[in-house]
């Protein structure tokens, strides 16, 4: 299994692992996942990494987990840590960052430890469904579940 199983089976969480076909030419990651679940795209969660800079001039890196169906707002997710902007992080040093490709950024069991945010619109359902750290396999999971085992924030990093 990936990295995001281990670490969410070593917390001792309840999750379910969903598997789909996953077509090499789709580019919508999230929006495929929803359409292949049969889940409504607004419980069905992205994983995004943006680059902040602090007052001091010192850049970090945070992650963002939102509704495939939003886009993540630069100035909220900057505002949600304390910072003075964000902008997004380059692809590369996502996957770099977090030891997944770009389309499978799970928000468990990255290489680093990162402060993560979570759109607070996630909390409004049961269950929500995040990349389990590879194209084709989501995770479902309780948003209470996820903030726990993250140490994440909910904030409205989210707009339409």
């Amino acid at each position: 299994m990936t990295p995001a199983v281990v670490e969410l089976q070593r917390a001792g969480a309840t999750f379910s692992v969903h598997e789909f076909a996953h077509d090499p030419a789709e580019r919508s990651y999230g929006l495929a996942a929803a359409r292949a679940l049969g889940v409504d795209p607004d419980r069905v969660c992205k994983t995004l990494l943006a680059e902040v800079t602090g007052g001091g001039g010192t850049v970090t890196h945070v992650v963002g987990v939102l509704p495939v169906s939003a886009q993540l707002s630069m100035k909220e997710i900057a505002a949600a840590v304390g910072a003075k902007r964000a902008e997004m992080c380059d692809p590369a040093v996502a996957e770099r960052l977090t030891g997944y490709v770009v389309g499978g950024i799970s928000p468990f069991g990255q290489k680093k430890r990162l402060r993560t945010v979570v759109d607070e619109t996630c909390e409004l359902s049961d269950t929500i469904f995040v990349s389990g750290g590879r194209r084709g396999l989501d995770l479902e999971i309780a948003p209470a579940v996820l903030l726990d085992v993250l140490g994440a924030v909910v904030a409205p990093i989210a707009v339409w």
